[in-house]
């Protein structure tokens, strides 16, 4: 059985696709006696966060999305990024969409994203959407100011995957690449995530340390890949203004 919680292990049997699970299938991904799973699988149900269906089986519930409007209602950074993002919008004329994201474990998670009015394509970096921390304008301006110490962690654990991804071809040239980010205030990067799609992203800091990343991802044709110069600094600008407003607050977000 998983070293976590029962009940958190669980839970974490829905992260792979599947969207029903049995106590029968439960118990034995988990190793758990049958007898164990239906009493975490009952208090799961009473709490809202599984749910039965047909066929004997539980899909995750409705408590999920109680919590989740508790957290975006209560979620300092939102409520601080949220006017700013839409005015980043205003800026650059509505053709794009502006993401906000922190890290989540070993990933960098959306934890908010907000649309301009004018037509463009979706983009699939959503609320919830985790990304691996080396893919991405997003994760790279978060992994280019974390301190040198993690960094040689993080390195040392996913050296293969990092040589791959970055191009890189050792831990000089990891540090090197993300220096240069740290330096600019910014990463950009193009058709890395999704094909044809630029992001633009900056750091988002409470005091020292940075917490954030905010993210442009505008619509732009190939014709017009000039006009990312002009919103460099909007975003740079954007973030310190966040940041500004996060620093000046109780620091009630993740550390």
């Amino acid at each position: 059985m998983s070293r976590l919680h029962p009940l958190l292990a669980i839970l974490q049997l829905f992260e792979n696709g599947r969207p029903v699970w049995t106590v029968e299938d439960i118990g034995a991904a988990l190793k758990m006696p049958t007898s164990t799973t239906y009493r975490h699988v009952r208090g799961l149900v009473q709490a809202g966060f599984l749910d039965p269906v047909t066929g004997a089986g539980y899909a995750l519930g409705p408590g999920f999305i109680r919590y989740d409007r508790i957290l975006r209602q209560n979620d300092q950074l939102i409520r601080v990024a949220d006017p700013v993002m839409k005015e980043l919008l205003a800026q650059i004329g509505q053709r794009a969409t502006v993401i906000l994201c922190r890290q989540y474990r070993d990933c960098v998670m959306c934890v908010h994203d907000v649309d301009g009015a004018k037509p463009h394509p979706t983009t699939t970096y959503e609320r919830g959407v985790a990304m691996p921390m080396f893919l991405g304008a997003t994760s790279k301006v978060i992994l280019a100011n974390l301190p040198d110490r993690t960094l040689k962690r993080v390195y040392l654990a996913n050296e293969a995957v990092i040589r791959r991804v970055l191009k890189v071809r050792d831990w000089k040239g990891f540090k090197d690449q993300l220096r240069d980010i740290r330096r600019a205030g910014y990463a950009l990067t193009d058709s890395e995530v999704a094909k044809g799609r630029i992001g633009l992203a900056a750091p988002i800091s409470r005091g020292d340390q940075v917490v954030a990343g905010i993210t442009l991802v505008p619509l732009l044709k190939d014709t017009d890949r000039a006009k990312v110069a002009r919103y460099i600094p909007l975003v740079i600008a954007a973030a310190a203004k966040i940041s500004k407003s996060l620093s000046k607050q109780e620091p009630v977000i993740s550390r």
